[in-house]
């Protein structure tokens, strides 16, 4: 699985997000791809006041506005094969 974080330049919250999920997600960096939210209409219109925002390949949130570790690890949990 992808992980997309919609940003945009420049954005103060999104470089937060970033540093916060490489320190606390070393092992999933190679799994996320960066994204400009206005490269897309869909993206723009449903997420554009809420960067930055993690989803996964579905387009699901998995995070909104702020980087939330636990949220992040149950969602994946969640995905994981049984």
């Amino acid at each position: 699985m992808t992980l997309t974080l919609l940003g945009r330049d420049g954005c103060g919250l999104c470089e937060e997000f970033l540093e916060a999920f490489a320190a606390a997600c070393p092992d999933l960096l190679p799994r996320l791809a960066m994204a400009d939210v206005d490269s897309r209409a869909g993206w723009a219109g449903r997420w554009g006041h809420l960067i930055p925002v993690l989803i996964d390949d579905e387009g699901t949130p998995l995070c909104e506005t702020f980087f939330d570790e636990a949220r992040l690890r149950a969602a994946l949990a969640d995905d994981a094969p049984r």
